[in-house]
């Protein structure tokens, strides 16, 4: 079994394709990954969140 690697999505992506790729992990909706983001986004602490994640997650290849 390949090992599964958490990457950036270049298909569902919005902005970084964080939140997609996220979902293509875990294997649910990517627009339920965003509505979480909002929701942190809102106290200051997604907004910090999505940004270091999209410097460190890399882009998936191709």
């Amino acid at each position: 079994m390949p090992e599964k690697r958490l990457y950036r999505s270049r298909e569902s992506r919005m902005l970084c394709g964080v939140c997609g790729g996220i979902g293509e992990y875990f294997n649910i909706d990517p627009t339920l990954i965003r509505l979480l983001f909002v929701l942190f986004g809102c106290t200051g602490s997604g907004i910090l969140a999505y940004i270091i994640a999209a410097i460190i997650i890399p882009d998936k290849p191709l």
